[in-house]
């Protein structure tokens, strides 16, 4: 296949030579007969057929038959398990330093609260003026709370940002709008370097691409598990922290779980040791059944062949776009080098959000972020190269 051949042929042969195509039937079918593409499973990933499997044998069996004693023989244990599996398979984490548990957003808020408080004397926290509104959203509020001041940058400004006021800083390490990778030891290293410390947001990463926490020495992230990782609507999210930082590490949701004994009923709070002082209320058991078979299944398939089949889908986009779209108006706003892109491809056009529309209502199932960006969402394990091709083509047809 040359760089140019586009046919139906060419992506049946990407597909025959893909080696996670298999992966593709561990997933619940789509049965909407009026579905040309799901292309947004960088927002919400599918269903595993494995999940709905051991939903039905919790309920009937751990919930069902071991009733109340389900807590003690294994569930009390899931956030940290689950959180040690997490760890190796995709964040580059040593066991004890990652816990599933609460929403993206609670676990942002403990981590950013826990690392102002490890820089005392510093009143800076500094983001990314283009971060996830819930990040922007949240490190506004704790700069409210607290009374810090808020240094806005972009994330190739950080550098220039930072300096002995800073406490924090927090950034996606994976652009939610254009998929730019930003390079997450350079710049945890210029953080460092300069006294503060860092929160990473991982939830455009996970699971697509090798994250190496420990190795970038990273001091905490957070993240979503129902994107890459298939968990589920809802599934509990991630928080990382490094173990450097547990003897210092005060979360300021200090529920019963994270205490150091959790049925002591203590008159006051003890947090417990490691990791689990990250936890507040009860574990999301239903929820972390998601997790704990997406990390499974992202073992199976190996970070590395995932990453590559997402940089050849990425490639694949552009070429589409730019032979059929770029001619009706479209604009390419993610990186074209393989190594700054993440899992997802952002086309801009002026009319994008009415165009969104048209598209999901004829079956091409895509993502609209404003002001002008339509992102095409390539999770490896479920995106086929026939099936990008055929939603490229209505879209095209759709535009023109």
């Amino acid at each position: 296949m040359t760089a140019t051949d586009l046919s139906p042929e060419a992506a049946d042969r990407l597909d025959a030579e893909d080696e996670l195509a298999a992966f593709r039937d561990r997933f619940v079918p789509i049965t909407d007969p009026g579905v040309v593409a799901y292309l947004d499973g960088n927002s919400l990933g599918r269903p595993l057929r494995a999940t709905a499997e051991r939903l039905q044998e919790l309920v009937a069996h751990e919930w069902g038959a071991r009733l109340i004693r389900s807590w003690e023989e294994r569930w009390l244990a899931l956030p940290e398990a689950i959180g040690d599996e997490l760890g190796r398979v995709a964040l580059g984490a040593a066991p004890g330093q990652t816990i599933v548990a609460d929403s993206t957003s609670v676990c942002l808020y403990k981590a950013l609260r826990a690392a102002v408080a490890l820089r005392p004397g510093r009143d800076e926290i500094v983001t990314d003026t283009a971060n996830f509104p819930t990040d922007r959203f949240l490190v506004e509020s704790v700069a409210a709370e607290l009374g810090l001041t808020v240094r806005w940058a972009g994330s190739e400004d950080v550098a220039a940002a930072t300096g002995p006021r800073t406490a924090v800083v927090t950034l996606s390490h994976v652009d939610y709008r254009t998929a730019a990778i930003t390079d997450l030891a350079a710049v945890t290293r210029v953080v460092h370097e300069r006294g503060g410390l860092v929160v990473w947001d991982l939830c455009h990463s996970v699971g697509v691409l090798p994250v190496e926490l420990d190795a970038a020495g990273a001091d905490f992230a957070v993240g979503c598990t129902y994107k890459f990782l298939n968990a589920g609507p809802g599934a509990p999210a991630f928080l990382y922290v490094n173990a450097r930082h547990h003897a210092a590490f005060g979360q300021p949701v200090t529920g019963w779980m994270g205490a150091a004994d959790t049925f002591g009923m203590a008159a006051e709070y003890v947090p417990a040791p490691g990791i689990r002082r990250a936890l507040s209320g009860t574990p999301p058991v239903l929820g972390m059944v998601g997790v704990r078979e997406g990390v499974a299944l992202l073992a199976e398939a190996g970070i590395d062949r995932v990453r590559a089949k997402a940089v050849a889908l990425g490639r694949w986009v552009l070429a589409l776009a730019d032979e059929w779209l770029v001619p009706l108006g479209f604009t390419v706003a993610s990186p074209r080098d393989d190594d700054r892109r993440g899992g997802h491809v952002t086309l801009r056009h002026p009319d994008a959000e009415r165009l969104s529309r048209v598209l999901i209502e004829h079956g091409v199932l895509i993502d609209f972020r404003r002001p002008d960006g339509i992102r095409i969402g390539l999770s490896p394990l479920t995106t086929g190269f026939a099936e990008v091709r055929r939603a490229m083509d209505r879209i095209r047809r759709l535009t023109g």
